[in-house]
């Protein structure tokens, strides 16, 4: 659902995006998941002390700094929100991995429960391809519709869903 609401506040910046740009953040997207998932496995229980304490605060970073500029360029017409296209290059990195870090989590706790990992790991990966998907092209339809405002609306979104890891790992 984060990769869900990611993509969709991508979609609602007021860049075109084409469908192969579309397809390639979310098949990004859906890999990251996947591939998270079994490197949370594969590391165990011998990294899961050493990634806990700070993994959510990773989250909080990118998620914040990608919706800040969002916000930004929602209130400052003149403005692009983003400098580079976030289905490309290291934007991209960065949100598929900010997007990710709980299957990492997961990945560990499938290690500690001796729960077999690769068939979760690619049904996980397909559901975040097919719903960063669906999130990219409903984005790219309300942007269109509703212009800088739901620019604004995406940033928010952002932002929240990093607070929202931030907060669920600080007290839960």
């Amino acid at each position: 659902m984060d990769a869900f609401a990611v993509s969709l506040g991508v979609g609602t910046s007021q860049l075109s995006y084409s469908t192969r740009s579309k397809l390639r953040l979310a098949f990004h997207f859906g890999v990251f998941q996947a591939g998270m998932t079994l490197l949370g496995w594969l590391g165990g229980t011998t990294v899961e002390p050493l990634i806990r304490h700070f993994d959510h605060w990773i989250a909080f970073a990118l998620l914040g700094y990608v919706g800040g500029r969002m916000i930004w360029g929602g209130l400052h017409q003149e403005q692009e929100s983003y400098n580079q296209d976030p289905t490309r290059g290291g934007l991209m990195v960065l949100l598929s991995v900010a997007t990710s870090l709980d299957a990492l989590a997961v990945g560990l706790s499938m290690a500690i429960l001796r729960a077999p990992v690769f068939v979760p790991s690619l049904v996980i990966g397909l559901v975040a391809f097919l719903l960063s998907g669906i999130g990219l092209f409903c984005g790219c339809y309300f942007g269109e519709r509703f212009g800088k405002r739901m620019e604004i609306f995406g940033g928010l979104l952002l932002v929240a869903i990093g607070l929202r890891i931030l907060l669920e790992h600080l007290f839960f």
